[in-house]
């Protein structure tokens, strides 16, 4: 699994923009949504395998960094292996904008997303 930071922001395409200018490369953007507005979620690598989101956000979530996993096999992999170690899910597996997720609590109740993207959706 590949670690992923997100970084919640008014603006993606702005920020986008930015860190690309800071050195990191476009590797996945959601397309818009069909009712209009802004994109929601973009992806950048950076050197070594480390990825940030960016995802535009609301007023409950300004300023939030939070933690994800981009999956290396399919979720459902990942789920029966979490479950089988006593782990309950948060959510169950929903379908995003950029593929599918669900979300799980660390020990210390901290909330982290796993993510499949499906690349195909990609603009």
């Amino acid at each position: 699994m590949r670690v992923m930071a997100i970084r919640y922001v008014r603006d993606v395409d702005s920020a986008r923009q930015f860190y690309q200018a800071l050195g990191l490369t476009l590797e996945f953007a959601s397309r818009r949504p069909r009712r209009g507005g802004p994109s929601s979620w973009t992806e950048l690598a950076g050197s070594g395998g480390a990825n940030l989101a960016l995802h535009h956000w609301d007023e409950n979530l300004a300023g939030k960094v939070e933690l994800t996993f981009q999956a290396d096999e399919p979720l459902e992999q990942v789920v029966d292996r979490l479950r089988r170690g006593g782990y309950e899910l948060a959510t169950e597996i929903v379908d995003e904008s950029f593929g599918r997720s669900f979300t799980i609590r660390d020990p210390e109740g901290l909330l982290i997303q796993i993510n499949e993207n499906d690349y195909d959706l990609q603009r």
